[in-house]
């Protein structure tokens, strides 16, 4: 191994190891702070959740997270497992005996790490699904309805990915210097045309989606729609409660494909005034244009991305300090992908922190539109509903947290409502 392969393995081995200790760090404390609270419901929610629910939050949080800082470890050791393990290293040669053409050799190789990938995954998603979540009373989805939706994830994955990824190899091979400019431009073009077929083509695989049939509901929330430029034809109820006793609201999709979807277990526990507050809320995100400004980030994330794979591909160092002997194309775009997030991780909080921003952005928009008191007992039924922890640490919940902690956030519309 080369001088500059050993120095950019250990700055690898730093870096991956500087960013499990702060997640672990931030998750102690995150430990500490919710189990130190649990005890006592603050303040400004004593009238509004008992202590029982509030101790059920707490109680879900702490086991949530300490599983989350054991999934984290275990995702560490694959990543040394499959770099500097050599894990990769045996896929790629197993692959190049095949003796088939760079691209179809360079498919194979990911399309198959990535269904590894997937099966090791596998077991922690079924102790989240059937053992907690069980635990606490969401779980709704039964083991025929869990492998029927990996069966089709998995075959929707492979339909949509393999094309993509055949594009981007050949791209990589064939268009030049510049080829991380077209991938590009094929990667926004792909994502945004998924963002357009997701409402009606995708999400209705996975979940039975109805109009709003409720007429009182309806006239309430019509003449918001029209005055912010939608109709109730974008307004949509989905059976979230076959798979999940949590409740949720969110806008998707663009075009003539936008909608609003509201989970019905949230319909459920929610009176029609704070229907139409949560309403108002995503409409807030519609009009400010928050689905346009994530997409201008990720835009922005992913060519510089690109660009700097372009950089690396070309740097033998790249491949043998992650434990890869021989270069190739798809063996730089696996590697880019598996690494990228341990460098990324310290941009977290930043990112939290503009999704966070757009959330006070639609609360302010919902205070104004409907009514802020509205909004604030629904987040309220909704903390308590989905067992939402009201004592988050501050530090943990600025780097993971794309919502406001429930106590700043109702704070915030409280002092919007005066």
């Amino acid at each position: 191994m080369s001088d500059d392969a050993s120095h950019f393995q250990t700055l690898f081995i730093i870096v991956l190891v500087v960013n499990i200790a702060l997640q672990r760090w931030l998750g102690k404390r995150h430990l500490k702070h919710v189990e130190g609270h649990r005890e006592t419901v603050p303040e400004s929610f004593v009238d509004k959740i008992p202590l029982a629910d509030h101790q059920k939050a707490a109680d879900y949080t702490t086991v949530r997270t300490r599983v989350g800082r054991v999934d984290g470890l275990i995702h560490a050791g694959l990543l040394l497992f499959w770099t500097i393990g050599g894990g990769l290293n045996w896929l790629d040669e197993f692959w190049r005996a095949m003796e088939w053409g760079q691209l179809t050799t360079g498919i194979a190789f990911m399309v198959s790490a990535f269904f590894i990938f997937g099966l090791l995954d596998l077991p922690m998603s079924l102790y989240n699904t059937f053992v907690i979540e069980q635990r606490f009373g969401f779980n709704k989805t039964t083991l025929a309805t869990y492998v029927s939706d990996l069966l089709k994830q998995s075959v929707l994955i492979f339909c949509l990915a393999v094309p993509l990824l055949a594009a981007v190899l050949w791209l990589m091979e064939s268009s030049g210097p510049l080829w991380w400019l077209y991938a590009w431009a094929v990667w926004m073009g792909f994502s945004l045309f998924l963002m357009w077929l997701y409402p009606v083509a995708i999400a209705p695989l996975f979940n039975k989606f109805s109009p709003l049939e409720d007429e009182a509901l309806r006239t309430r929330i019509g003449s918001l729609l029209a005055r912010n430029g939608l109709n109730m034809q974008g307004i949509f109820v989905m059976d979230g409660s076959r798979r999940s006793g949590h409740g949720n609201a969110y806008f998707t999709g663009f075009g003539a494909n936008k909608r609003i979807v509201f989970y019905d277990t949230l319909l459920e526990g929610l009176e029609p005034h704070e229907i139409e507050a949560v309403l108002a809320h995503e409409v807030g995100h519609f009009r400010a244009k928050h689905i346009a400004k994530q997409i201008g980030l990720r835009g922005v994330l992913s060519l510089l991305g690109l660009a700097l794979l372009g950089w690396l591909m070309h740097q033998a160092w790249f491949f043998a300090g992650l434990g890869l002997a021989q270069p190739s194309l798809a063996g730089a775009l696996l590697l880019f992908l598996l690494v990228v997030p341990t460098f990324t991780f310290f941009l977290t909080p930043v990112l939290a922190a503009v999704s966070r921003k757009h959330e006070f952005e639609a609360d302010a928009f919902a205070a104004e539109q409907s009514d802020a008191s509205a909004l604030v007992t629904a987040l309220v039924k909704l903390y308590k509903d989905n067992a939402s922890t009201l004592t988050p640490d501050p530090l943990y919940s600025a780097f993971h947290d794309s919502h406001p902690p429930a106590p700043v956030r109702i704070a915030q519309l409280t002092s919007l409502d005066e």
